[in-house]
């Protein structure tokens, strides 16, 4: 994102919700995190103000909560299975994104592409990333959402976030705005923990993993672009269009 909006893109953040139900990693902050059950208010405030820190970090100005000002979908929270793996939370809300029909907010959202008409369209993957109900559910509503508006604007690329083991098609080399990723990671305090040097961050789980420059993506929709003739991949998500 900040590659492309230093390159003079209009570039729009579409989140679906606010997180209320999420991890709080700092101690610091711990009376942020809701019990389970609870809406999580006083986090989800807290998180509008760290998305916001992050987006200008990035350069982005178009940001979007899905459904707003009505805020009709909350955090639908997570657990851990026996086994470790992501499973949806059992005290999700009622109104939990990952339990809404995805035909609901695929509409919304299919509204948003209509009226922005991109030329590229970047979501998850379908196992949302590490399994994140929410971002699951996001895939399938962006995926939807794409297919919904085609009578009226057919996007031209639309491609998945994916892991450089996932089969990507394109990898995209933003190194010289690896500090605006580091400043926007750090924007999200109750989420992530950046090292001191900004080299390495980690979720809740304590794994500590590089923070890369470079990035993989998957093109599921439209026609790939040149291509580097070395690795066989995009190295812009923009390749091919006019």
């Amino acid at each position: 994102m900040a590659r492309y909006a230093a390159a003079g893109a209009r570039v729009t953040l579409v989140t679906c919700t606010r997180g209320e139900q999420g991890e709080v990693i700092p101690a610091a902050l711990a009376h942020l995190a809701p019990a389970p059950g609870e809406l999580g208010e006083e986090l989800g405030r807290h998180r509008e103000g760290e998305l916001a820190a992050a987006t200008a970090a990035l350069g982005v100005a178009d940001h979007r909560f899905l459904g707003a000002p009505d805020r009709r979908w909350v955090d639908s929270g997570m657990a851990y299975g026996p086994d470790g793996d992501v499973v949806p939370a059992p005290w999700s809300p009622p109104a939990a994104f990952a339990l809404a029909p995805v035909d609901e907010p695929a509409a919304v959202l299919a509204d948003v592409v209509r009226e922005l008409r991109p030329d590229v369209v970047v979501t998850y993957a379908p196992d949302g990333g590490y399994g994140h109900p929410d971002h699951v559910q996001t895939h399938w509503v962006a995926m939807r959402a794409v297919e919904l508006a085609a009578g009226d604007h057919e996007v031209p690329k639309v491609y998945w976030v994916v892991r450089p083991d996932q089969e990507p098609t394109a990898c995209v080399d933003a190194t010289a705005h690896t500090a605006a990723k580091v400043a926007a990671m750090r924007a999200h305090a109750t989420q992530l923990a950046v090292d001191d040097a900004g080299t390495t961050f980690a979720l809740s789980n304590g794994v500590v993993s590089p923070i890369e420059g470079v990035e993989h993506y998957r093109l599921v929709q439209g026609a790939p672009g040149p291509a580097d003739g070395v690795t066989g991949l995009e190295t812009d998500l923009f390749a091919g269009l006019a």
